[in-house]
């Protein structure tokens, strides 16, 4: 979804709307430049004028509004209101006068009020807008939060994705999605997963079925959404195969133009997938804090050639 209506932000911001007469959900707003404060325009200057965007309006454009003209006042907004602005809300409780209210009705420009400071007000719509507008993709996987860090399983149907989830929710993590993963990329650095929400909680299990892991493990079992830190990729263990056992080679694996760090795995009966997923989360996080076990046994071994020459 590229876009999202004025009305979808309103009931999302608790926005009052102050022009009932205009439809909030025929007016779209896109990815793309999503707020802008039209401090340049009320002054009268519309060269580089941003009117795509949700216009804010604060303590400065109020105080200076208050130095115009009714006239001049009524000459800007007829201006500005004749490009096609998505809405303009006002920020501090701010309540627009009867000359921007009759001008944005004639234009069917939605006029909103909230009582957050404007700072506060724009970084709440710019990360909604992002995250509701941000490309997406849904991929088959299972995604766990792992003590904080957001770990995806994937690997052919049938490898065991799902069993390593269950006993991964036994030891006290958290359920994100099961089967079906929907990605999405809210910059160049975060991608969020969740899950669909019919088989959100939903877990099936080869031979028992579809459980529900809210149920049966509690509300502490699940979570809505996480940032996807790293990717596991579950395989057949291949004996002509070398697997990295160093772990100082990283491989990388790119969704929506992102690269996430993927360990490969390799399964076979005696393995235990969950211990071995949270060991890996637990290294990625030591690796983030500047911490780098391989690191530190070179420069053990380093340190051991030399007393021994």
């Amino acid at each position: 979804m590229d876009q999202i209506s004025v009305g979808q932000l309103a009931r999302a911001m608790n926005l009052v709307n102050l022009t009932p007469e205009v439809d909030l959900d025929s007016q779209m707003l896109k990815a793309e430049g999503i707020i802008s404060r039209p401090a340049l325009q009320i002054a009268g200057f519309f060269e580089h004028f941003d009117y795509c965007r949700v216009q804010l309006i604060g303590n400065a454009e109020m105080a200076y509004m208050e130095t115009l003209s009714p006239e001049r006042k009524a000459e800007i907004f007829e201006k500005l209101f004749s490009f096609a602005v998505p809405c303009m809300v006002f920020c501090r409780g701010h309540m627009p006068d009867d000359i921007i209210l009759d001008a944005a009705r004639k234009a069917e420009v939605p006029i909103l009020s909230s009582k957050r400071v404007t700072a506060d007000l724009y970084a709440r719509i710019l990360h909604y807008v992002q995250e509701k507008t941000a490309p997406t993709m849904v991929m088959h996987g299972v995604l766990i939060d792992v003590f904080g860090e957001g770990v995806l399983i994937i690997g052919e149907s049938g490898i065991g994705k799902s069993e390593a989830a269950l006993e991964l929710i036994k030891r006290g993590h958290r359920l994100v999605a099961d089967d079906a993963v929907e990605l999405r990329r809210i910059n160049e650095e975060r991608l969020i997963g969740s899950a669909p929400e019919v088989t959100r909680h939903f877990i099936e299990l080869r031979g028992i079925g579809i459980i529900d892991v809210k149920t049966l493990f509690g509300v502490e079992s699940v979570k809505e959404e996480q940032d996807v830190d790293m990717v596991i990729r579950l395989e057949e263990w291949d004996r002509v195969k070398t697997y990295d056992r160093l772990g100082n080679n990283e491989d990388y694996v790119e969704y929506l133009g992102n690269k996430v760090i993927c360990y490969s795995i390799p399964v076979r009966p005696g393995r235990n997938v969950a211990v071995i997923v949270e060991a890996a989360a637990v290294n990625y996080r030591q690796k983030k804090m500047g911490y780098d076990a391989v690191a530190e046994l070179y420069k053990r071994v380093q340190n051991n050639m030399l007393k021994n020459r």
